[in-house]
């Protein structure tokens, strides 16, 4: 039986996935920082790729993406799909795979979700709950 049966959850992802995950990582922000692909919305931006995950036969690729300040984060996921072909062939020129994975790109919200936790420990009830111990 596998390990996502016998827990019901997913199972964790393997060392390869980390690894092309990572590998697509870094080639996306290269070309983000280099200015290689030509869009005057993706230019106008500063775009963060914190993470990249992939499926488990490795062809499908989520990349998270953030920009700063949060600004127009919409058109930036719009004009990153407009131009995911490009991306891709040149992710597959760096990741050395049977297949180049297809990409979807998602916003990031692991930074929004980690303030609304901290908001929620500062608050006055759950400092209350702290201070009697």
């Amino acid at each position: 039986m596998t390990r996502s049966k016998k827990t019901g959850g997913s199972a964790p992802p393997s060392q390869r996935q980390l690894r092309v995950g990572e590998l697509v990582r870094h080639k996306l922000a290269e070309l983000l920082a280099r200015g290689e692909i030509h869009d005057d919305i993706i230019a106008a931006h500063v775009i963060t790729v914190p993470e990249v995950r992939l499926s488990p036969d490795l062809k499908l690729a989520t990349v998270y993406i953030v920009t700063l300040g949060d600004a127009d984060t919409d058109a930036v996921l719009k004009a990153l799909d407009r131009n995911k072909r490009f991306i891709r062939g040149e992710i597959a020129q760096a990741v050395n795979l049977k297949f180049a994975p297809d990409l979807r790109f998602r916003r990031d919200e692991t930074f929004e979700e980690a303030s609304r936790i901290d908001a929620l420990l500062a608050s006055p009830k759950v400092r209350q709950d702290v201070d009697k111990d």
